[in-house]
């Protein structure tokens, strides 16, 4: 399921990359190459068509980014470090080195 709706997601940025670049802007951009089926749209030419595929486009693309998200944490809700072995709670010191044993010097000899 979340494969075909990552591909689906593709498919809608794609499509809506190209409506957004389709629309006429202060410079014509890719908007120009529309030009020759103004007839298709109605006599406002595709503004008010392209400005509502756009709209609707970008809806479904928020609704499935949202569906991902749901469905994405609802299956994989589990963390790396629910994996990990389990280790004592206390942690055992680092043994201390044996000095070893210095001789002690020797005692004076007592006169008697």
């Amino acid at each position: 399921m979340i494969t075909v709706l990552f591909v689906f997601q593709i498919v809608l940025a794609v499509i809506l990359t190209i409506l957004v670049l389709l629309q006429k802007s202060s410079s014509i951009g890719l908007g120009a190459y529309s030009g020759s089926n103004e007839s298709v749209f109605g006599a406002k030419g595709p503004a008010g068509f392209l400005v509502k595929a756009t709209f609707t486009i970008g809806l479904i693309f928020i609704l499935n980014t949202i569906a991902l998200g749901y469905i994405y944490n609802k299956n994989y809700n589990q963390s790396v470090v629910d994996n990990l072995p389990s280790q004592s709670s206390v942690p055992t010191p680092p043994a201390v080195p044996v000095a070893p044993a210095v001789p002690s010097a020797p005692e004076a000899p007592t006169e008697k």
